[in-house]
């Protein structure tokens, strides 16, 4: 059998927004300038270093810049995969058939576990995920962050530090930082609108071929910015994405196929995202800044599939057998607020950042074998909730003390509080039912089990840093 995947995408409409400037035109030639051309300054970093104004050409940390149109030319919509594309060091894991993990879209640097990885969102820390990964995909044991719940056109750039920073951010940073920086637009905008799918052709010795189509992914996305008084800014994003789930397990030959058969790739998911971000000049040197963004995301994927004549399917309730289907809603929030500015020759900045993801799952398409005929196909299966507090306070300040360069020198604080929660399922989720006493069969919903009033947690921590 010869399978054949090709990968078609169509750009529906494609439109921007930007604002012009146009000068007086004169009649007469003008005249040619005797002045030096100037020359392009490089990006401003302020990843892996706490000296301002430092440039890629100067910073000792080895800092890798993504910009914007980068990230469009990357022919995919997810911010993630686009990075991987970029930056050599940087991995993005597509895991399939792993109990719902597949729903969160972290990447890795250096092949080190993706919570090794600090995500910074304009130098703040960005909260994890809800879900801690016990399963056997990449990272297991780590929460790590869900670069997917902020959309690519929310962004100016980003700073990729492809070395360990533990020293000045914690052990989080031990593969290194991802920091995304926000646009600040005070007029233009734009908006796009992709799709694409795959389209595969299977040639078998009993059919004459078939064609298979499918993880269509349909990508709506925009931008706008307004000004703020005269010099500040508020910059809007939003996205909505729908993509079709992926199969590439071995297609079915047969020229009638088997009505159940396994499902290995990307999930269903639809998802929504805005996303804002703003600031103002206060006077005296100080300005107030802040962003927020929201997501909301439905993704299903697949379990492994219960044939027929296995012992927990009930006849009555699915004749052929079954495939399991692992749905979870996603709740992302995030905002932040800060002033920066100058106090007794220190550069000073003050901010303040939470972040919340909930996760709700239910088990669909499935049922409990130890109730038999009676059992929901449908199970609510429980939640997973975290939340972040951060308070970051940072002073710098250069002093001349008659070397090549001034002496730069950093002070700060960060506290951190976090909590983590755990909340049940329904009890046919996990429990055994009136065949329980049939240790053949499994109780529990097939293909994801709830989670067990003995798995309730409701835990929080507080950590405090000085430098």
């Amino acid at each position: 059998m010869t399978t054949t995947t090709r990968i078609r995408t169509t750009l529906f409409a494609a439109a921007s927004a930007t604002a012009l400037l146009a000068g007086a035109a004169h009649a007469q030639t003008a005249p040619q300038s005797t002045e030096p051309e100037a020359t392009q300054i490089d990006d401003v970093v302020v990843t892996g270093t706490r000296v301002p104004n430092r440039s890629r050409l100067d910073t000792l940390a080895p800092v890798d810049v993504v910009t914007q149109e980068d990230l469009q030319n990357r022919g995919t919509t997810e911010l993630a995969a686009a990075l991987a594309q970029s930056v050599p060091s940087l991995t993005f894991q597509r895991p399939a058939v792993v109990d719902g993990t597949d729903s969160i879209r972290p990447a890795t640097l250096r092949g080190l576990s993706p919570d090794q990885t600090l995500v910074l969102v304009n130098g703040t820390r960005r909260h994890a995920s809800a879900l801690v990964n016990v399963n056997g995909s990449v990272g297991r044991g780590s929460a790590a962050v869900d670069l997917n719940t902020i959309p690519a056109g929310a962004l100016d750039r980003v700073e990729v530090l492809r070395d360990g920073a533990s020293a000045q951010y914690g052990s989080d940073a031990i593969a290194g930082v991802v920091n995304l920086r926000l646009r600040q637009a005070r007029e233009g905008g734009g908006a796009t609108v992709t799709f694409g799918q795959y389209y595969t052709t299977v040639d078998t010795a009993r059919t004459a071929g078939r064609d298979e189509q499918d993880g269509g992914t349909l990508t709506a996305s925009a931008w706008q910015g307004f000004g703020l008084g005269d010099e500040g800014y508020l910059t809007l994003s939003a996205e909505y994405l729908q993509r079709d789930p992926t199969n590439r397990a071995d297609l079915d030959p047969r020229v009638t196929p088997n009505a159940v058969t396994a499902r290995f790739g990307d999930p269903e998911v639809e998802q929504w995202t805005v996303f804002a971000n703003a600031g103002a000049p206060l006077g005296n040197g100080w300005e107030a800044y802040g962003w927020a963004g929201y997501q909301d995301r439905d993704s299903k994927s697949a379990a492994f599939p219960r044939l027929a004549s296995n012992v927990n399917n009930v006849a009555a309730l699915y004749p052929n057998g079954f495939l399991p289907k692992i749905a979870v809603n996603s709740q992302d929030l995030s905002a932040a607020g800060g002033l920066r500015g100058s106090i007794g020759g220190w550069d000073a900045d003050v901010n303040l950042v939470y972040g919340r993801n909930a996760l709700d799952f239910r088990t669909e398409d499935s049922l409990n074998a130890t109730y038999g005929a009676a059992s929901p196909t449908s199970f609510d299966s429980g939640s997973l909730i975290y939340d972040q507090l951060v308070l970051g306070v940072d002073f710098s300040r250069e002093f001349d003390v008659g070397l090549y360069a001034p002496l730069n020198v950093a002070a700060g604080l960060e506290a951190r509080r976090e909590t983590y929660e755990i909340q049940a399922g329904q009890p046919e989720s996990y429990d055994r039912g009136p065949l329980g006493g049939n240790t053949a069969l499994a109780g529990g919903a097939q293909g994801f089990p709830g989670f067990q009033p003995s798995n309730v947690v409701d835990e929080d921590r507080t950590a405090v840093g000085v430098f």
